[in-house]
């Protein structure tokens, strides 16, 4: 197929039929089309998931590490100093479903279950409300936010707003 592109006009030749169509281009319908890509939002969404990944992967992988502030930690919070690995585990097999673009929302899913473990944990010892208990609600704003921004999948699931 041929396109020749005018001022508000598409022209375009197919290889079935001779017709050629002159006339202004449709704009696309709000509800089953996909949503245009804009690099600047693109790499927007690539940096906001980038930072949470890093921050995830180091949180991950000091459980897995058991260095002695974590192992403090995680008796502070009350919770066994033998379930730090086990949940470093699911944490960064979590983050790679989140990592890898076709399990991306699926990984968003699991993050965001994983967060409302650590959501309840800072209420469960009376933790400071905006420092400690909702920390990790500004961790999944992140992640969503980043995955939104870089996902025409999610965002035409989601509805365009213009």
């Amino acid at each position: 197929m041929q396109t020749q592109t005018t001022p508000n006009h598409t022209a375009s030749l197919s290889p079935s039929s001779s017709n050629l169509h002159l006339g202004p281009t449709p704009a696309p319908a709000n509800e089953g089309t996909p949503v245009p890509r804009s690099r600047k939002r693109v790499w927007t969404g690539r940096i906001l998931s980038g930072l949470v990944i890093a921050f995830l992967a180091f949180d991950g992988i000091i459980k897995l590490a058991k260095p002695s502030f974590v192992v403090e930690g995680t008796r502070q919070l009350g919770y066994p100093t033998d379930s730090i690995v086990g949940i470093g585990l699911v944490l960064l097999l979590c983050l790679a479903a989140y990592v890898v673009p076709r399990t991306s929302v699926l990984g968003a899913v699991l993050l965001t279950g994983y967060l409302g473990g650590a959501i309840a944990t800072h209420v469960r010892v009376e933790n400071p409300l905006f420092s400690h208990t909702l920390f990790p609600i500004y961790v999944a704003a992140l992640i969503w936010g980043g995955l939104y921004l870089r996902d025409n999948r999610l965002r035409g699931l989601l509805g365009r707003r213009a």
